[in-house]
């Protein structure tokens, strides 16, 4: 299951490495400090940080990403919103008015 936080990943700089899925992230910043001859000839994929690929084979990567798919559908659908819809989404919280008068 794809989901499942406790499934083992192969880390992408140390093949022997299988790391649970929930501590994945921290463990690919620590494995890149422990190599970094290893990590100078590997790419992070622009849509997941988490996918490690060698720097010539990136733009293939690029290609066939599952992530990009996620990041297109997040796009056409913001892009579908009404203009104003999308200015609402931004914070909407304003300072309740004040009774008190400090000068007094």
């Amino acid at each position: 299951d794809v989901l499942d936080p406790e499934r083992l990943i192969q880390c992408p700089l140390v093949k022997h490495h299988r790391i649970r899925a929930r501590r994945f992230p921290y463990h690919l910043v620590k494995c890149k400090e422990s190599n970094p001859e290893i990590a100078k000839k590997l790419a992070t994929c622009p849509f997941n940080a988490r996918h490690l690929v060698p720097q010539a084979d990136l733009s293939d990567h690029i290609m066939k990403c599952n992530d990009k798919a996620f990041m297109e559908q997040d796009v056409v659908s913001r892009s579908s919103e009404p203009q104003q819809e999308q200015l609402n989404n931004g914070s909407t919280w304003k300072a309740p008015p004040c009774d008190e008068d400090w000068e007094t």
